[in-house]
């Protein structure tokens, strides 16, 4: 297949694969352990999990945009 059928270019998909990293990164930053009533956890309520992650995760996002509307050379 010729490469102009595609409606994205080689770098407009390797900015998405790294958008879409970023993303994964971000919602694993998020995963842990959480409370149950029996255990409280005071780590579900941590920088890392609650200010850190989603805007990582936001960040993909944002780049996903970018990556998508940006036009191939």
């Amino acid at each position: 297949m010729d490469t102009k059928d595609f409606a994205l270019g080689k770098q407009n998909l390797i900015l998405i694969g790294i958008a879409f990293a970023v993303i994964i990164l971000g919602f694993a930053l998020m995963a842990g352990p959480g409370s149950t009533p029996e255990h409280y956890n005071p780590d579900i309520f941590s920088f890392r999990r609650i200010v850190l992650a989603p805007g990582i995760a936001f960040a993909g996002f944002v780049f996903m945009i970018y990556a998508i509307m940006k036009k191939s050379k």
